[in-house]
């Protein structure tokens, strides 16, 4: 099995198969093959596995690209970013967020993960529910933009906005914690509370979150001003965003009359 990914901010993964490879991907991924290939879609070990990955973000089903003779498979993803290849050794793992996963080996597992801490699930954005992939075998990750790896010491933390975080080794913690300082909550513009990464182990930071760029298309949409003035709404976005902030400014909106 060899494979290239081509482009820069608009990536493609291209994997030549030789006679009985196989590669498993989610649903509406795949770009292009050649007519050595193979198509099986099915739910990956009955519908309770398909549930599981629905719920991770992923898709209910998968498809499996066999090889009847040498050919190539092509994927691309939906958004702007980078393709990180992971070869992972048997049992070796690795906590992604939702939709992250794009295609891999038939031996990786990928399952879902809930978040540790309440408030981490509740506030820090990508909610209670993440990824989970699982060797042996070499996955292929989707993160949004630019990708930036760090890798954190025994105890050391990096506070960082939780669209931003790509993913991580199970050996870092995530925790949220308040944004402090009136002024810094009020007008700084990253919400109240921040993720916490305390180590040891490795992230992936990723650049351009998926919420940020469909935040910043509803912008240029037609009434978007109309939509987006309400002081819920305003006030859900200090939260933090996702569903938590979605929920309170909802809550919010409706008792200061919000229309």
């Amino acid at each position: 099995m060899r494979y290239a990914i081509a482009g820069t901010t608009m990536q493609t993964l291209s994997i030549n198969l030789s006679p009985g490879e196989v590669i498993v991907s989610q649903t509406h991924a795949m770009a292009w093959m050649t007519d050595g290939i193979t198509m099986d879609t099915h739910t990956g070990g009955g519908l309770f596995a398909g549930l599981k990955r629905a719920i991770s973000g992923g898709s209910l089903f998968i498809t499996e690209y066999g090889a009847d003779r040498a050919g190539e498979v092509a994927f691309a993803p939906r958004f702007p970013g980078q393709i990180i290849p992971m070869v992972l050794g048997a049992g070796e793992t690795l906590i992604c967020r939702k939709e992250t996963f794009l295609c891999a080996e038939r031996s990786v597992g990928l399952d879902i993960v809930l978040q540790q801490r309440f408030g981490a699930g509740l506030f820090a954005g990508e909610g209670f529910v993440l990824q989970r992939v699982t060797g042996p075998g070499t996955v292929w990750l989707d993160l949004s933009g630019e990708v930036i790896e760090r890798t954190l010491g025994p105890g050391e933390r990096l506070r960082v906005h939780a669209g931003h975080i790509g993913m991580q080794d199970p050996t870092v913690s995530t925790d949220v914690q308040m944004v402090r300082g009136f002024r810094n909550v009020l007008f700084g513009g990253e919400g109240l509370f921040l993720a916490t990464l305390t180590g040891p182990g490795r992230i992936w930071l990723q650049s351009m979150p998926i919420l940020n760029l469909a935040e910043e298309i509803a912008r240029h949409l037609p009434g978007h001003e109309s939509r987006d003035v309400g002081v819920g709404a305003g006030l859900g976005r200090m939260v933090g965003g996702g569903a938590a902030g979605a929920a309170l400014g909802g809550i919010l909106g409706g008792l200061l009359g919000d229309e």
